[in-house]
Protein backbone atom coordinates (compact mmCIF):
# COMPACT_ATOMS: atom_id res chain seq x y z
CA UNK A 1 0.00 0.00 0.00
CA UNK A 2 1.28 3.67 -1.09
CA UNK A 3 -0.52 6.72 -0.03
CA UNK A 4 0.62 9.75 -2.52
CA UNK A 5 0.24 13.60 -2.09
CA UNK A 6 0.27 15.97 -5.12
CA UNK A 7 -1.75 18.84 -6.86
CA UNK A 8 -4.09 18.33 -9.22
CA UNK A 9 -2.94 20.81 -11.60
CA UNK A 10 0.41 18.88 -11.80
CA UNK A 11 1.04 16.44 -14.80
CA UNK A 12 -0.40 12.80 -13.90
CA UNK A 13 2.45 10.15 -13.35
CA UNK A 14 2.63 7.08 -14.46
CA UNK A 15 3.33 5.74 -11.10
CA UNK A 16 0.12 7.50 -9.32
CA UNK A 17 -2.03 4.14 -9.56
CA UNK A 18 -5.40 5.38 -8.77
CA UNK A 19 -5.40 9.18 -8.53
CA UNK A 20 -8.45 10.51 -6.00
CA UNK A 21 -9.71 14.30 -6.22
CA UNK A 22 -10.35 14.92 -1.92
CA UNK A 23 -11.44 18.24 -2.63
CA UNK A 24 -15.57 19.69 -2.04
CA UNK A 25 -15.01 22.31 -4.72
CA UNK A 26 -14.03 21.15 -8.24
CA UNK A 27 -10.28 23.10 -8.75
CA UNK A 28 -10.48 26.74 -11.11
CA UNK A 29 -9.09 26.47 -14.24
CA UNK A 30 -8.93 22.53 -14.91
CA UNK A 31 -11.35 20.21 -17.13
CA UNK A 32 -12.06 17.12 -16.22
CA UNK A 33 -9.95 15.35 -19.17
CA UNK A 34 -6.86 17.33 -18.21
CA UNK A 35 -7.15 16.16 -14.51
CA UNK A 36 -7.32 12.39 -15.31
CA UNK A 37 -9.08 11.24 -12.28
CA UNK A 38 -10.31 7.83 -11.30
CA UNK A 39 -12.58 9.27 -9.06
CA UNK A 40 -13.97 12.81 -7.28
CA UNK A 41 -14.38 11.76 -3.64
CA UNK A 42 -16.11 14.94 -2.46
CA UNK A 43 -17.66 13.33 0.28
CA UNK A 44 -14.29 12.65 2.03
CA UNK A 45 -13.74 16.86 1.82
CA UNK A 46 -14.16 18.77 5.08
CA UNK A 47 -17.37 20.69 5.52
CA UNK A 48 -17.65 23.92 3.77
CA UNK A 49 -17.21 25.49 7.30
CA UNK A 50 -13.84 23.97 8.15
CA UNK A 51 -12.83 24.56 4.98
CA UNK A 52 -13.59 28.77 5.54
CA UNK A 53 -12.19 28.86 8.68
CA UNK A 54 -9.51 27.29 8.07
CA UNK A 55 -8.08 29.28 5.00
CA UNK A 56 -4.89 27.42 4.64
CA UNK A 57 -3.34 29.28 7.41
CA UNK A 58 -0.18 26.80 8.27
CA UNK A 59 -0.43 28.24 11.71
CA UNK A 60 -4.35 27.12 11.94
CA UNK A 61 -3.28 23.06 10.66
CA UNK A 62 -3.25 21.31 13.97
CA UNK A 63 -6.23 22.61 15.24
CA UNK A 64 -7.92 22.24 11.49
CA UNK A 65 -6.71 18.21 11.37
CA UNK A 66 -8.49 17.86 15.27
CA UNK A 67 -11.74 19.03 14.05
CA UNK A 68 -11.35 17.26 10.64
CA UNK A 69 -10.82 13.64 12.30
CA UNK A 70 -14.03 14.59 14.27
CA UNK A 71 -15.89 15.34 10.45
CA UNK A 72 -14.12 12.57 9.83
CA UNK A 73 -16.17 10.27 12.36
CA UNK A 74 -19.56 11.28 10.72
CA UNK A 75 -21.77 8.70 8.86
CA UNK A 76 -20.99 10.48 4.88
CA UNK A 77 -17.32 11.32 5.52
CA UNK A 78 -16.71 7.75 7.63
CA UNK A 79 -17.83 5.52 4.32
CA UNK A 80 -15.82 7.82 2.07
CA UNK A 81 -12.89 7.36 3.82
CA UNK A 82 -13.88 3.49 4.17
CA UNK A 83 -14.36 3.88 0.23
CA UNK A 84 -10.46 5.28 -0.01
CA UNK A 85 -9.04 2.53 2.41
CA UNK A 86 -10.52 -0.10 0.19
CA UNK A 87 -9.09 1.53 -3.15
CA UNK A 88 -5.38 1.64 -0.98
CA UNK A 89 -5.72 -1.94 -0.01
CA UNK A 90 -5.97 -2.42 -3.78
CA UNK A 91 -2.60 -0.70 -4.58
CA UNK A 92 -0.91 2.97 -4.88
CA UNK A 93 -3.55 5.56 -4.42
CA UNK A 94 -2.65 9.72 -5.08
CA UNK A 95 -5.03 11.89 -3.44
CA UNK A 96 -5.37 14.76 -5.11
CA UNK A 97 -6.31 18.52 -4.02
CA UNK A 98 -5.88 22.03 -5.38
CA UNK A 99 -4.47 23.53 -2.51
CA UNK A 100 -0.98 25.19 -2.87
CA UNK A 101 0.33 23.79 0.30
CA UNK A 102 -0.34 20.09 -0.28
CA UNK A 103 1.29 18.73 3.44
CA UNK A 104 -1.37 20.92 5.48
CA UNK A 105 -4.19 20.17 3.65
CA UNK A 106 -7.44 17.44 4.06
CA UNK A 107 -4.92 15.26 1.80
CA UNK A 108 -2.16 15.32 3.83
CA UNK A 109 -4.80 14.65 7.20
CA UNK A 110 -6.35 11.77 5.20
CA UNK A 111 -3.01 10.06 3.89
CA UNK A 112 -2.12 10.06 7.24
CA UNK A 113 -5.19 8.27 8.76
CA UNK A 114 -4.87 5.90 5.48
CA UNK A 115 -1.28 5.17 6.83
CA UNK A 116 -2.37 4.62 10.48
CA UNK A 117 -1.30 7.72 11.63
CA UNK A 118 -3.28 10.22 13.74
Amino acid sequence: MEVRLRRVYEPPSSDDGKRILVDRVWPRGLSKEDARLDEWLKDVAPSTELRKWYGHDAEKFEEFARRYDAELAEPERASALDHLRELTSEGTVTLLTATKDVERSQAAVLADRLRGKG
